[in-house]
């Protein structure tokens, strides 16, 4: 494998990947939409016990739409995911879509995140939020931080509410040869980042364990059921199948394990889309190795 080059650090270092937000900041809630060029494959996989996900089954291997034209991560839970229906009638407009007799039918994966106990539930994006994050989406490179997704998000909630400190939407980039790899993360989990190796013996020590001094969660205490949730999209610019970008996915969580402890618990709906846009010609196993890289340094950086 080359050495890597430098980059921006953000998802649009894939050429033609463009990001777009729309954020409440008072409401603690938004959403993220990325536009991907004609033609990018893509696949997913969910591991948390709590998704709330839309058109996710047709990013099976198996399934007869290969390519997609957009991912959307919100917020709002499962209300959020009305976010999309802003971003497909956008998209139509634009005459993107899976071809049909009736004109393109926009293909949009999208992802959710619970963040409605962290300012005002009542907020929720829809149609018209979503809409108005693919219209700002652009390819010259984004925000992170508490904007989009990222706005509600908050970790480290595995000793309850009162512990939890702000998440957001993370990103990274690698670059080997002509190979690109990108990562855009929205992280609300319920584990913490594990910045220094120590995060299970600060989990076992919050638990009560044997030697321990912390407190042992409590059905009021402890982690809240469909309060967390971390998702995020993995991108490059190689050339591959969508059984390949299934592999992605994998290697994204592999990423998301080994900087966050406890990762895929059954009160998170952790879930990545990977995309692959076609550019260049690239070895699937190093480009795993590298969406594992760019998945963890983006999360670390919440440290």
């Amino acid at each position: 494998m080359e050495p890597p080059t430098s980059t921006t650090g953000l998802l649009t270092d894939v050429a033609g990947v463009a990001v777009g937000h729309w954020s409440d900041p008072v409401a603690a809630t938004g959403c993220t939409v990325v536009l991907v060029p004609p033609g990018t494959v893509a696949s997913g996989e969910v591991r948390g016990g709590a998704p709330a996900t839309r058109e996710f089954a047709l990013l099976d291997p198996s399934r007869l739409v290969s390519a997609i034209d957009a991912v959307v991560l919100t917020g709002g839970s499962a209300f959020g995911l009305a976010s999309a229906d802003g971003v497909v009638a956008w998209l139509a407009e634009q005459g993107r879509g899976f071809p049909t007799a009736a004109g393109p039918v926009p293909i949009v994966p999208t992802l959710a995140l619970f963040d409605l106990t962290t300012g005002d539930g009542s907020v929720r994006p829809g149609a018209a939020e979503g809409r108005a994050a693919a219209e700002a989406a652009s390819t010259d490179g984004h925000t992170v931080g508490r904007v989009g997704a990222g706005t509600g998000c908050t970790l480290d909630k595995g000793r309850g509410p009162d512990h939890a400190r702000p998440g957001g939407l993370v990103a990274a980039s690698i670059r080997v040869g002509e190979v690109v790899v990108g990562a855009l993360v929205a992280v609300n989990a319920v584990g913490q980042v594990d910045a220094d190796g120590m995060a299970a013996a600060r989990a076992l020590d919050a638990l009560g364990g044997e030697g321990s001094t912390g407190p042992r969660p409590t059905a009021t205490n402890g982690p809240q059921p469909f309060a967390n949730t971390t998702i995020g999209v993995v991108a490059t610019n190689a050339r591959l199948a969508v059984a390949d970008c299934l592999l992605l996915a994998q290697s994204a969580h592999d990423g998301l394990a080994r900087a966050i402890f406890p990762a895929h618990t059954r009160f998170d709906g952790d879930a990545f889309v990977a995309l692959a846009t076609g550019a260049v010609d690239g070895d699937l196993d190093q480009i795993r190795v590298l969406v594992t890289a760019v998945v963890e340094r983006a999360i670390r950086s919440l440290a």
